[in-house]
């Protein structure tokens, strides 16, 4: 009963629509109707502005901490992954918005922030040198995605500090969320392709006017 009761707890506070209920709240404004149509960090920046965008992305990031955390909370022994996994779940598809959500990025992160914080800070290294790179958040993150997957698979021998050893839950998860992310950035993939896809003003691929 705990485990279960564990699972819709992280799931609802997955579910808890921050870019939907900050752009109502305080800008009179769904995200959802604007830009691609998401509620997530990336569009919430794009349509509500740096404050609002900054955030919904700690709000995310935190719901899949605070879920991840949870077992440790309550003296459980299940995996936390589970949990952490639950949010993003929710933030994907949220009971309180309709099950329209984000894209499992950053409620993604900080289910690894709960769960192994050096590795958070490894892979937040990869998410910014590759926007940094690309100036796409949409490219970023499926790359990110792919390269934070492989690195569960090699950091355990060579950087053990970050990843002590071979986890293949953390394995399995990272390797479905990857699929995962692309299946839902698969829009952004069609505009990648054609070269319309949107890009932050710094960065590499910036375009110049």
């Amino acid at each position: 009963m705990t485990i279960f009761f564990m699972v819709i707890i992280g799931y609802l506070l997955g579910s808890i629509p921050s870019g939907v209920w900050i752009g109502k709240f305080f800008f009179k404004k769904d995200p959802r109707q604007f830009g691609s149509g998401n509620s997530g960090t990336t569009n919430t920046f794009r349509v509500l502005g740096k404050t609002a965008g900054t955030t919904v992305l700690l709000m995310d990031i935190l719901k899949g901490t605070l879920a991840t955390c949870l077992p440790q909370l309550l003296h459980s022994d299940i995996n936390p992954l589970w949990i952490g996994l639950a949010a993003v779940m929710g933030h994907t598809f949220p009971i309180f918005a309709g099950f329209k959500g984000g894209k499992a990025v950053a409620t993604s992160a900080g289910m690894l922030l709960g769960y192994q914080p050096l590795f958070f800070i490894y892979s937040a290294s990869i998410f910014i040198f590759s926007l940094l790179i690309t100036s796409m958040v949409s490219l970023t993150s499926m790359v990110s995605a792919v390269l934070i997957t492989l690195s569960t698979f090699v950091l355990p021998f060579i950087w053990p500090t970050v990843l002590p050893e071979l986890d293949w839950l953390l394995i399995i998860i990272a390797c479905g969320l990857t699929i995962f992310i692309f299946i839902r950035h698969r829009e952004n993939i069609k505009r990648i392709l054609n070269g319309t896809e949107s890009r932050v003003p710094f960065g590499l691929g910036t375009k110049k006017k």
